[in-house]
């Protein structure tokens, strides 16, 4: 089926986004995912297939359904190098192990370089085995740790 990867930019978008987001996010209500919108540099984008009534039963009227998003921005915090930070990467569930990630990923690394961005960057959680098998398939590899301490 073709797909296509594109900004979700509308509250329609963001309606079918955010049961899948909340896949990564579940111990987070859907409210506060909906405010991610609101932050100034985050950019959602969402990986659509079209292709009648086999694109599942999110698709919408025009036989089109979203099967993954990621959340992005353009940040230095890493080697203090612009980098395309992913801060949220989820195919829906049913569909994972189809080549969506990968498509999904391909865009979100022409995006930042696009924007000058020398590297592609996210957060992979502990005991995520799967994500980390996905991530370095990719060609991504691991550099440090994350540290942190609840506020």
């Amino acid at each position: 089926m073709p797909t296509e990867v594109r900004e979700v930019t509308t509250d329609e978008g963001w309606d079918e986004a955010v049961p899948i987001l909340r896949q990564l996010w579940s111990h987070v209500d859907d409210a506060f995912v909906r405010e991610w919108r609101a932050e100034d540099d985050y950019r959602l984008f969402g990986l659509y297939e079209s292709g009648g009534t086999d694109a599942g039963p999110e698709a919408t009227g025009g036989g089109e359904a979203l099967v993954a998003a990621a959340g992005v921005s353009v940040q230095r915090v890493l080697h203090h190098e612009r980098h395309c930070w992913v801060h949220d990467f989820v195919v829906d569930e049913p569909r994972r192990g189809e080549g969506f990630g990968s498509e999904l990923l391909d865009r979100l690394v022409e995006w930042g370089r696009e924007r000058d961005c020398e590297h592609l960057s996210l957060a992979c959680r502990a005991g995520n085995d799967d994500g980390r098998a996905f991530y370095e398939s990719e060609g991504l590899d691991a550099w440090g740790q994350v540290l942190e301490r609840e506020l």
